[in-house]
């Protein structure tokens, strides 16, 4: 018998009142530039432009990002990051304190930051616009070691979930120390969830050097399309389609991880939770014109995260 409520009727997108687990984050952390362009189309571009508009620079990448929102439920937060050696690490540690996570941090001497830019432009009929996103090439996560993995051995067993993201699969060297903290997390007994992004991850690497991090994990979020390229298939068109993928995830990886399927105009409207041989649920996670697009995948998953450990 599947949960009788989702994770958007509880607990909700607000956070909790009594914080309790804890979470382990292995990903990224960096600075991001980010600007929307309420007047300009990038297609409508044929030459040099100016304009004013909100812009700003924060604090970001894969495990600052979840972060912020897990604090919001969870007793404990903790984030391992390789980061640079610049005027920017400072600022990175005091964020990681000030939204209340355990900055275990690992600095690369001599090498800047990972710095990208996020910019969206203007909105097109119903739909959010168009996300441009520049990532530096090969920033100082993606060489974290198999041996700064075991150096943090101890804070992995005692967390009730391990997060880790595909952009630690796109390094090998990243890719070993992933596969070394999912060791020291299954010998643990800590629960261990994977989120597949890049969402263009499909045409960055072949799957076969994906599956292994999917085999390892008990929770995999996935935008239903890349997880249908990935797999050799069509995106799908429409809910009905997505509802067909799960015969498709069973013949390629063993085991049973509860998949949360993301799909809808966006990929964000609806979530289809499944594990093998079971179609748990499927809900509308709140999305919707009007609600901020920016963080809202994150925000999902740490309420999704805590609904899980709670039992759904």
């Amino acid at each position: 018998m599947g949960p009788s409520r989702s994770p958007a009727e509880w607990p909700g997108l607000d956070g909790v009142a009594e914080r309790r687990f804890s979470l382990f984050v292995i990903g990224d952390a960096g600075v991001e530039v980010r600007a929307s362009l309420p007047d300009i189309r990038f297609a409508e571009l044929g030459a040099d432009r100016l304009t004013y508009a909100p812009a700003r620079a924060v604090v970001a990448g894969t495990a600052v990002n979840l972060a912020r929102y897990a604090a919001r439920y969870f007793g404990r937060v903790s984030v391992l990051a390789k980061i640079g050696e610049d005027d920017y690490t400072p600022v990175i540690r005091r964020e990681l304190r000030r939204i209340g996570a355990d900055g275990r941090l690992r600095v690369e001497a001599g090498v800047p930051n990972g710095v990208s830019v996020m910019l969206r432009d203007r909105p097109c009929g119903n739909g959010p616009g168009v996300r441009l996103l520049v990532v530096q090439d090969e920033p100082p996560g993606r060489r974290l070691t198999a041996a700064e993995v075991r150096a943090e051995a101890a804070g992995i067993g005692a967390a009730d979930v391990l997060v880790m993201d595909g952009y630690s699969v796109l390094s090998p060297v990243s890719r070993e120390a992933l596969r070394e903290a999912a060791r020291i997390a299954r010998a643990a007994g800590t629960r261990i969830a994977f989120d597949l992004v890049p969402h263009d991850i499909d045409a960055r690497l072949p799957a076969s050097a994906v599956l292994p991090a999917l085999a390892c994990a008990d929770l995999v979020f996935a935008e239903a399309p890349t997880l249908a390229r990935l797999l050799g298939h069509p995106a799908p068109a429409d809910g009905g389609e997505v509802r067909r993928l799960p015969p498709v995830l069973d013949r390629a990886v063993p085991g049973r991880p509860l998949w949360l399927l993301r799909f809808g105009a966006t990929a964000l409207e609806r979530v289809l939770a499944y594990r093998r041989g079971c179609l748990l649920m499927e809900y509308s996670t709140g999305y919707a014109d009007g609600v901020r697009r920016a963080g809202f995948g994150d925000r999902l998953a740490a309420c999704e995260l805590y609904w899980w450990l709670s039992g759904g």
